[in-house]
């Protein structure tokens, strides 16, 4: 369809290189929807997926794909809290709304983009977007020939106190703009070298491919220099996890420190301010290697294995494989790895390869063969219970579970069209978008899922009752 068509060609313009990614013509193909798979060893539980379309809806499923709740409310990164109320961010707010639809509180967050998540304390984090004038990107030592004339986008941490029923208090930030380093102004105050400060951030890493590549696009020209996604919290350790897409990198930062702290380099439990603890993904980001040290490309939804899980305390990485010109894969894949955990810190670059390890991943998942899964934007990765784990897969809108040894054993395609907001039939053909590299496109992309199990204490608030499937069958 041409709106489908012209909403890829938007995409290719703004996340992709211009050469030989221009879109075919949409065609269909018979592609089954709903329930695909549903093995003795799947993961018990409640599945949770939105859709970014419009009138969007966000829906709760058994592993049977039997619809248990769905909320009227348009968003791909939903989380059910355990006072069984929805979290769900869209346009410019935050909103949690009760099973009955009514919103408890709604927080206009101000240019908020990709992510939130509910602390223990009550308190909400989000990822906010603000623009860096052009004056404000030299100052810090950018270099001007790679700076929109509209200037940069940064990306800071904020910690909202809810004030209910429609308002919240910022009570702790943090902010990349702090904590810059750069080599190529020597007038400048951050002038130093970079390889020798891994835990502050070149302002003018990857800026020139930004530049370079998106500012044909009329939305951002060339402004989303970090353009950070999925934001996690340790509570034991009292850190917090994102990945600025862009660097190809996941980024960790110390949250025990105060406000002030969190703008330095000094403070907090692991003694170093707002300054990195810890990153991996991409050595070439802080000069401490190649691109054949490169492990991350454009990342979504980094975050720890939860506690009682198999694997608990290492990171998982949903890793999408596209990235800038020359830098792209031709396929996705989940990546788990072991931090070099020391204390509240980690462990330094070695002096020999001066990179953050491990050098491998602990597990990692790509399809057979590796080029049937790629996914070019979003997604997601969780490890579950019984020590499978649960991926989407969001430019086919599928989500499926496989084992340690990735067979799969649970599988749905979102019968929700991004497109018009529609429903599929069980059996019609699925629209779809042929790219010559990145592959089949489909529009009925959830963003992110998330499975919980049947003791997790938001569901008793929810009438468990099943209510058919999302997914309309003909009738005879």
């Amino acid at each position: 369809p041409d709106g489908a068509l012209q909403w890829a060609q938007s995409w290719a313009r703004l996340t992709l290189p211009p050469y030989n990614l221009h879109p075919t013509p949409a065609y269909t193909v018979d592609t089954p929807v709903g329930l695909l798979r549903n093995e003795p060893g799947a993961s018990p539980g409640y599945t949770l997926f939105g859709t970014w379309a419009r009138p969007g809806a966000i829906y709760l499923i058994d592993n049977h794909g039997q619809l248990i709740h769905r909320w009227a409310r348009r968003s791909g990164n939903a989380k059910l809290l355990e006072n069984g109320n929805l979290m769900s961010l869209a346009s410019r707010k935050i909103g949690e709304v009760a099973p009955d639809g009514s919103t408890v509180w709604e927080y206009d967050a101000s240019r908020p983009h990709h992510d939130h998540l509910k602390l223990p304390n009550g308190n909400v984090l989000l990822l906010l977007r603000e623009t860096k004038s052009p004056a404000e990107a030299v100052a810090a030592g950018a270099n001007p020939d790679f700076v929109s004339a509209r200037g940069i986008w940064n990306e800071k941490l904020v910690e909202v106190r809810p004030i209910y029923p429609d308002g919240g208090e910022i009570v702790w930030e943090w902010s990349p703009w702090e904590h810059l380093i750069q080599d190529y102004d020597p007038g400048k105050a951050n002038y130093g070298v970079v390889a020798e400060h891994p835990e502050l951030i070149d302002i003018n890493f990857i800026l020139r491919q930004v530049f370079t590549t998106e500012r044909q696009n009329l939305r951002h020209q060339g402004r989303d220099w970090l353009h950070a996604n999925g934001i996690d919290y340790n509570p034991a350790l009292d850190q917090i996890m994102f990945s600025p897409r862009n660097f190809s990198e996941v980024w960790i930062i110390d949250h025990s420190t105060t406000p002030a702290e969190a703008a330095g380099h000094s403070g907090g439990k692991a003694g170093r301010g707002g300054d990195l603890l810890y990153r991996w993904g991409n050595p070439r980001a802080y000069r401490a290697g190649t691109t054949a040290d490169q492990q991350l490309f454009w990342p979504h939804n980094p975050h720890w294995i939860p506690e009682g899980r198999p694997g608990a305390g290492n990171i998982l990485i949903f890793n999408n494989g596209n990235e800038f010109e020359g830098l792209y894969r031709d396929y996705s894949s989940v990546v788990e790895i072991a931090p070099p955990l020391d204390g509240y810190g980690y462990r330094p670059p070695a002096d020999a390869a001066r990179r953050y390890g491990p050098d491998e991943p602990t597990w990692q998942y790509a399809a057979a063969p590796r080029t049937d899964f790629l996914s070019y934007r979003n997604g997601n990765a969780q490890r579950l219970p019984n020590g499978n784990t649960l991926i989407v897969h969001d430019a086919q809108g599928t989500i499926f579970e496989v084992t340690p040894a990735g067979e799969k054993v649970w599988e749905y395609v979102n019968p929700h069209l991004r497109d018009d907001g529609g429903l599929l039939y069980q059996g019609d053909p699925m629209p779809v978008l042929l790219r010559p590299v990145l592959g089949p496109l489909w529009e009925n992309n959830p963003g992110r899922a998330l499975r919980y199990p049947p003791d997790y204490p938001g569901l008793q608030k929810l009438d468990l009752t099943p209510k058919g499937t999302v997914e309309r069958y003909h009738t005879p």
